[in-house]
């Protein structure tokens, strides 16, 4: 990932977290903070990915950061 792409998508996320506050939940904790699951559709919206599948593969390889989830099979 290039710096610039780095730098763009820790600004987003320091704002949608500022933004968002903190999370919270019953029962089993989540794997990804809401502020986390925002900024990652933001940035897919951002970089045109319209397959959650490709998007998913892209953000794995080249985002490094939070455990993303998989597709579920009714997703594909």
């Amino acid at each position: 990932m290039t710096t610039d792409l780095d730098t763009l998508v820790t600004a987003l996320y320091v704002k949608i977290d500022d933004e968002i506050g903190e999370t919270r939940w019953m029962g089993r904790p989540p794997l990804l903070s809401d502020s986390e699951l925002v900024c990652l559709a933001v940035a897919q919206a951002l970089l045109g990915y319209h397959s959650e599948a490709r998007w998913l593969r892209y953000a794995r390889k080249h985002l490094f950061g939070p455990p993303l989830p998989n597709v579920s099979p009714a997703a594909r």
